[in-house]
């Protein structure tokens, strides 16, 4: 029998990612992290010479983060209670963009916060692979949450009719990046779990209604 489906993303929705990246960078690889707008591109310095490092180094930098570092990750507070507390009501799915490479990491990494849910790995947009889930789980209805306004957009134009929350936990990020709901592209924006809960909950008890 179909139920509803949560499909959450995890860095900066369920687990901090950028301020542990941020730290890792400065106490061992020689780069300051600093957010001064909405690019991340541009945020990441050498600090010997100030300049902003390449694009290849960026994704050099993330990748040795993520295969070496997980475990400086730690939960947004509210988040893995929360989120299973919606597991009670619907299925919970985690949709994230790390290279299929690491989706058994990531999820002994939730499991070890106590989350214990499928975990679906992707590169690009989000739109296609959030189809791919719907068209598998087939659920009642389904609520997408992300932080990055690119991947609600992508969910938009790619589904139509599917609940969007856009969540950004992270404070050193949230006033910086562009907000998917002003754009239309979101249901709401709410960046903390204690006021996201109730609006998440009371969505899915309107399907149930």
């Amino acid at each position: 029998m179909s139920r509803p489906l949560i499909i959450s993303d995890c860095d900066e929705v369920l687990l901090y990612m950028v301020s542990p990246f941020r730290d890792w960078l400065d106490e061992t690889q020689g780069v300051e992290f600093r957010m001064n707008g909405n690019d991340f591109s541009q945020a990441l310095r050498w600090q010997e010479t100030g300049e902003i490092l390449a694009p290849d180094d960026i994704w050099r930098m993330l990748g040795k983060f993520f295969d070496t570092e997980m475990h400086r990750q730690s939960p947004i507070p509210g988040a893995i209670e929360g989120i299973n507390e919606l597991g009670e009501q619907a299925d919970v799915v985690i949709l994230t963009n790390l290279v299929d490479k690491r989706q058994q990491m990531r999820t002994r990494q939730l499991a070890d916060h106590g989350l214990n849910a499928r975990v679906f790995t992707n590169q690009g947009p989000k739109g296609p692979a959030l189809q791919r889930i719907l068209d598998e789980y087939n659920p009642t209805k389904a609520i997408f949450i992300d932080d990055l306004a690119q991947h609600h957009r992508s969910a938009r134009e790619t589904i139509g009719q599917i609940t969007t929350l856009h969540l950004c936990g992270e404070p050193m990020l949230a006033p910086h990046i562009d907000c998917a709901h002003t754009s239309g592209h979101a249901d709401a924006r709410i960046d903390t779990w204690e006021h996201a809960l109730p609006w998440l909950k009371d969505e899915l008890e309107k399907e149930t209604a």
